[in-house]
C-alpha cells in the first residue's frame, strides 16, 4: 500500500536538492567567468609615475577608464577608440613596445608671436592655453617649454615631427595636424604596467 502523498512529498524534496545544485552551480559559473574577465584588465601608468593608473582596459566587458573618465574601448593595433556615455569620442594613437606602450596624447597648439612662415608650415612659436610652447625655426631647430632643444625632421607626408634633443633625451617622433593657426600635436608618453 503506498501513499501518493508521501511518494509526492519525496519527489519534491528531490527536485529541490536538485535545484539547489543547479542553483549553486550556476552561481559557481557566474563568479568564475566574472572573475575571469576581470582579471583581463590592462592598467597602465606614465612611467615616470608607475603607481598612478592613468588607464585600464577591461577586455572581458570592453570598458575603459582614461584619466577617472569612463568609456566603452575598440582597440585597433595602432588606435584605442574611447567612446563616453554621450556618444563622443576620442581616438588615441598607440605602440606597443616591449612590456609597454607608447600612448600619444593630443594637444592643441595656438600659432604665437613672430617667425611664421605661413599657415602651411609648423615654423614659429606654439602655445597652449597652459602656457606650454613649442618653436620651431625655419632651419630647423626647435625648443619645447623653453628647456629642451635640439634639431627637428618634417615627414609632411607620415604628418610627423622627429625631435632631436641636445640634451641626453631619446629622440621623440610626434604626430601633427595642421589648421590654420592651430597645431595639434600627438605627444608621445611611455606607458608601464601599474605597479603597486
Amino acid at each position: 500500500m503506498t501513499f501518493s502523498g508521501v511518494d509526492d512529498n519525496i519527489s519534491c524534496r528531490k527536485m529541490r536538492k536538485i535545484m539547489k545544485r543547479i542553483i549553486a552551480v550556476f552561481l559557481l559559473m557566474t563568479l568564475i567567468l566574472t572573475t575571469a574577465c576581470a582579471d583581463k584588465a590592462e592598467r597602465w601608468a606614465y612611467n615616470h609615475e608607475p603607481e598612478t593608473e592613468i588607464l585600464s582596459l577591461n577586455e572581458g566587458n570592453g570598458t575603459a577608464l582614461y584619466k577617472g573618465v569612463k568609456y566603452k574601448y575598440e582597440k585597433t593595433p595602432d588606435r584605442i577608440n574611447l567612446k563616453d556615455d554621450k556618444g563622443e569620442t576620442l581616438s588615441l594613437r598607440y605602440v606597443a613596445e616591449g612590456d609597454g606602450m607608447i600612448l600619444y596624447e593630443a594637444s592643441t597648439y595656438i600659432r604665437d608671436g613672430e617667425g611664421s612662415q605661413g599657415p602651411d608650415s609648423i615654423v614659429g612659436d606654439w602655445k597652449q592655453e597652459n602656457g606650454w610652447i613649442f618653436r620651431f625655426t625655419a632651419e630647423g631647430g626647435f625648443s619645447e617649454e623653453d628647456m629642451f632643444y635640439g634639431h627637428y625632421s618634417l615627414n609632411e607626408e607620415q604628418h610627423s615631427i622627429k625631435l632631436m634633443y641636445d640634451d641626453p633625451l631619446e629622440d621623440a617622433i610626434l604626430y601633427y595636424t595642421l589648421d590654420g593657426d592651430r597645431l595639434t600635436i600627438e605627444y608621445p608618453w611611455p606607458l608601464v604596467r601599474v605597479q603597486k
